[in-house]
C-alpha cells in the first residue's frame, strides 16, 4: 500500500513504522509520510533528504539535529520556501537560505 500511497503508513502497526525500507519507500511517495515514521527515523539523514526532495514541509517532522543541517534544509527549501520556518535558528541568518526561500515562497 505505501507503494502506492505513502500516506497508509499513518495506519500501518507501530512495529512498521520503525522499518527504514517500508518508511523510505512511503517517503518517496508522499514526503509528508514521514510525520508517521518512529522517532529514529526521523534522525536518519538519508530518509528525511528523501522527504524533503518531494515535500519541503516534512522538514517539520524531521529531528532536530537535521534542521541544523544546511544541505538538507536547503533541499526543503528549494522544494517549499516557507519550510525555512522549520529551520535551526542559525540557518535562519543564512544568506544564501534566506534567498532560496523567497526565490520558492515570495
Amino acid at each position: 500500500a505505501v507503494r502506492q500511497h505513502g500516506w497508509s503508513l499513518k495506519w500501518a502497526a507501530d512495529p512498521l513504522k520503525g522499518d527504514r525500507e517500508l518508511v523510505l519507500e512511503a517517503v518517496r511517495q508522499n514526503g509528508g509520510a514521514l510525520q508517521w515514521a518512529a522517532a529514529p527515523l526521523k534522525g536518519d539523514r538519508e530518509l528525511v533528504l528523501e522527504a524533503v526532495r518531494l515535500d519541503g514541509w516534512a522538514l517539520c517532522h524531521a529531528a532536530d539535529p537535521l534542521k541544523g543541517d544546511r544541505e538538507l534544509v536547503l533541499e526543503a527549501v528549494r522544494q517549499h520556501g516557507s519550510a525555512l520556518a522549520w529551520a535551526a535558528d542559525p540557518l535562519k541568518g543564512d544568506r544564501e537560505l534566506v534567498l532560496e526561500a523567497v526565490r520558492q515562497h515570495g
